[in-house]
C-alpha cells in the first residue's frame, strides 16, 4: 500500500495539473482580448511608429501564448501517462513524478516554459529602460541580472538534459531568486519614476489630480503582486524539498506570469489604462499625457537627472480647451489619461 507521502506526491500533481488547466484557459482568454485589443486602429498620434510598437506586442503575445501551449499540453499529456498509459511502471506513479526529467517530451515542456518566461522578462527590462529614458544606471543593473537569468536558465536545461532529477538541479533555485528579484527590481523601478513624474506634475500644475499616477502604480504593482507571491512559495518549496507543493507551483508559475502581463497589455491597447475626472472652479482643460520612450520638451530641476534623467519621455499635449463660466461660477473639467509604457 502506498505511504502516505506518496499519496500526497500524487495528489499535488493531479491538483496541480488542474490548476495548471485553469490558468491556462484563463490565459487563452486573455491572449485572445490581447489580440483584438491590439488590432484595433490606434487613436494616438505617433503613426507609424505606434504601428511599430502594436506588431512588437503581437508578436510578444503569440510566442509567449504558442510556448505556453506546447508546455501544456506536454505536461497533460504526461499527466495522462502517470496514472494512464504507465501506471503499472517500476515504483509507480510517484517513481513518474520524481523522474520527470526522464522522457525528452518533459525536456521539451520544460525548455518551452523558460524560454517564454525570457520573452516576459524582457518585456519588463525594455519597459523599465523606456520609462527611465533609456539611463545607463537602470539599463545595467536590469539587463545584467536579465542575462544572469537567462545563463542560470540555460544551465538548468543542460543539468536537465542530463536526466539530472529536478527536484535536485540546484541551479533552478538559482534561476527562481533572481526571476523574481527582477520582476520585483522591475515593480521598484517603475512605481518610483512614476512618483517622481507625479510631483514634477503637481509643480508644473497647481490643480493637477495625482490619482492617476498612483492608479499607474497600484496597477503595476498589482501585476507582479501576486506571480511574486506564488514565486516565493515556490522558491521555499524548492528550498525545503517540499515535493508536492514544489510541483503544483512548477505547473502553473508560467502562465500566472503571462496573465499579469496580459492584463496591463490589454488595459493599455483598450486606452483605460487611467482615467480619472477633476472638478474645479476655473476653466475646463482636457489634457492627455503619454509616456513614450522618445524625446519632447524639457522640465527643470536637477534631482532628475540624477537618477534617469529629465522628464524628457513625458508628452504633454492639450487636445482642446473649453471654457464654461456663468456670471458667479466656473465650472472645470481635467481629464487625465496616462497611457502607460506597455505600448512602446
Amino acid at each position: 500500500m502506498p505511504s502516505s507521502s506518496s499519496l500526497s506526491l500524487e495528489r499535488f500533481r493531479l491538483d496541480g495539473m488542474m490548476i495548471a488547466c485553469i490558468a491556462y484557459g484563463i490565459y487563452f482568454l486573455l491572449t485572445v482580448q490581447a489580440f483584438l485589443a491590439l488590432m484595433q486602429p490606434s487613436r494616438r498620434r505617433h503613426g507609424g511608429k505606434n504601428t511599430e510598437h502594436r506588431l512588437a506586442l503581437l508578436f510578444y503575445v503569440f510566442i509567449t501564448f504558442a510556448l505556453a501551449s506546447i508546455s501544456t499540453s506536454l505536461n497533460i499529456k504526461y499527466t495522462q501517462m502517470i496514472w494512464i498509459d504507465n501506471r503499472d511502471a517500476p515504483g509507480g506513479p510517484v517513481a513518474l513524478i520524481e523522474n520527470y526529467m526522464s522522457l525528452r517530451m518533459n525536456f521539451i515542456a520544460l525548455a518551452s516554459g523558460h524560454i517564454s518566461e525570457w520573452f516576459m522578462q524582457g518585456l519588463l527590462v525594455h519597459r523599465c529602460s523606456a520609462i527611465w529614458n533609456w539611463s545607463k544606471w537602470v539599463m545595467v543593473p536590469m539587463t545584467t541580472l536579465y542575462l544572469v537569468m537567462i545563463g542560470f536558465s540555460i544551465t538548468v536545461l543542460v543539468h536537465a538534459g542530463t536526466n539530472l532529477s529536478f527536484y535536485n538541479n540546484i541551479a533552478e533555485l538559482a534561476y527562481l531568486c533572481i526571476e523574481i528579484g527582477h520582476t520585483v527590481l522591475y515593480t521598484i523601478l517603475v512605481t518610483n519614476r512614476l512618483f517622481i513624474m507625479r510631483k514634477r506634475m503637481k509643480q508644473i500644475m497647481d490643480h493637477h489630480d495625482s490619482s492617476t499616477y498612483n492608479t499607474i502604480a497600484l496597477m503595476v504593482i498589482e501585476s507582479a503582486a501576486f506571480y511574486s507571491v506564488f514565486g516565493i512559495a515556490f522558491i521555499v518549496a524548492f528550498a525545503m524539498h517540499a515535493y508536492g507543493l514544489t510541483t503544483l507551483c512548477f505547473l502553473s508559475i508560467g502562465k500566472i506570469q503571462g496573465i499579469a502581463q496580459l492584463f496591463i497589455i490589454i488595459r493599455v491597447a483598450r486606452g483605460r489604462a487611467a482615467t480619472s475626472e477633476w472638478s474645479t472652479r476655473g476653466t475646463a482643460i482636457h489634457t492627455a499625457i503619454g509616456f513614450a520612450g522618445t524625446v519632447s520638451g524639457a522640465t527643470e530641476g536637477t534631482d532628475n537627472e540624477q537618477i534617469g534623467g529629465s522628464e524628457r519621455d513625458v508628452h504633454l499635449y492639450a487636445n482642446s480647451v473649453e471654457a464654461s463660466c456663468n456670471s458667479s461660477v466656473c465650472s472645470v473639467k481635467l481629464v487625465c489619461r496616462i497611457e502607460f509604457i506597455c505600448t512602446s
